[in-house]
């Protein structure tokens, strides 16, 4: 195969590597909202969240746009096979996304019919939803899906259907897995722990922040558990080859951890990413007036997830196995758009510096002063 074509591949999936890694920094607005009636004992504290939370939410929502938009662009043929196939899934985790958004906006409208209580749950349902959803759908490039891929299908006037799923659960089967399970709730406590850490370094109010260090000690416990369970199972069991010359899709023991030793950057980076999130996380704890965690950690978060998607897709694997059919599993080169595409699209992509540094302007103008009481009484458009 051409070696530019394979650069471009390789290119583009590290891209929407990285845009999946931001995503999961960024579902600390997520696991922020599901703490609100747990750490929100009156409606002045539970304000002071929803207005920190309420100054990220767009950065989240668009990044997860943008992950879909990279994807359909760049590798089509997974989103057709995963977007069209499990479509309940994508659809529950847009319509909790949706959901979110919708309560920020119109929770303090004057004449809310449903009352502020009442989307303040939605955000709490979101909380939940999205990161426990999202992390399970993750896990399936790991764990594999349940579909078909027949491209043949392309010359049949009737039907040119290329991918189907194999059964008529279309997603909703990720959870007969377990440890897709135990993936999505080691991102659901990680969002928590992100969010809480948010809360310290945005926040002005002594009891709520108070609250927010003792309930890192919560959520660390379970996060640690499922997440190395998850990582271990991951590193010891077979995983899904791809043969260099002919293409052919083969279970390979060990197959993610030889991955990891074949490429020792994608070790380091894992492993640089993880001690960045303990030293976050127990530093928060450790010091009650340390406010700084939010970046060891989110730093931490990026290198850790982007060290994963790298290695389910580098190093000749496939990075969506299907359980139906090992043969339809979809592969960097034979889900890939064209050459004329990846190169195009490569060349749009050096503006990506450029809208990446007008949102770290556009995060710290907002963010230039820690949220307190006496601003939001102040503030006409505070939600």
């Amino acid at each position: 195969m051409d070696s530019t074509y394979i650069f471009l591949q390789n290119y583009w999936w590290f891209l929407v590597s990285l845009l999946g890694a931001l995503l999961v920094f960024l579902l600390f607005v997520q696991g922020g909202n599901s703490l609100l009636f747990r750490l929100g004992q009156t409606e002045e504290e539970r304000t002071l969240m929803v207005n920190s939370t309420g100054r990220k939410w767009e950065f989240t929502f668009t990044t997860l746009v943008t992950f879909g938009g990279a994807f359909f662009a760049s590798f089509p043929l997974f989103y057709s096979t995963s977007f069209g196939g499990a479509y309940w899934l994508w659809m529950i985790i847009l319509f909790s996304f949706v959901l979110q958004a919708v309560s920020y906006e119109f929770q303090s409208k004057l004449g809310n019919l449903l009352g502020k209580r009442t989307y303040q749950y939605f955000l709490v349902i979101n909380g939940i939803v999205g990161p426990v959803l999202l992390g399970a759908a993750v896990a399936t490039f790991f764990n594999g899906s349940n579909f078909i891929v027949r491209k043949a299908n392309m010359a049949n006037e009737m039907m040119p259907v290329i991918s189907r799923w194999a059964n008529g659960w279309h997603g909703l089967d990720a959870f007969g897995d377990p440890w897709n399970l135990i993936l999505g709730l080691a991102v659901f406590f990680l969002a928590r722990l992100l969010g809480n850490m948010y809360f310290i370094n945005n926040i002005r109010h002594e009891g709520l922040i108070l609250r927010c260090r003792r309930q890192l000690i919560s959520d660390a416990v379970p996060f640690l558990l499922f997440f190395l369970a998850f990582v271990i199972r991951t590193l010891l069991k077979d995983g899904f080859a791809v043969d260099a010359e002919t293409q052919t899709i083969v279970m390979e023991p060990y197959k993610y951890f030889n991955n990891l030793l074949a490429m020792p950057y994608l070790l380091i980076l894992f492993l640089v990413g993880v001690i960045g999130v303990l030293f976050g996380l127990v530093k928060s704890i450790l010091s009650a007036t340390y406010t700084k965690g939010i970046w060891f950690a989110g730093t931490g978060t990026v290198l850790t997830v982007l060290a994963l998607l790298l290695c389910v897709g580098y190093n000749h694997t496939a990075y969506y196995p299907s359980t139906a059919d090992l043969q339809s599993s979809l592969t960097l080169a034979n889900s890939c758009s064209s050459k004329f595409t990846l190169t195009t699209m490569a060349y749009v992509s050096i503006l990506v510096p450029f809208v990446l540094a007008y949102i770290v302007y556009a995060w710290r103008a907002i963010d230039s002063k820690p949220i307190t009481v006496d601003e939001m009484k102040e503030d006409d458009h505070a939600y």
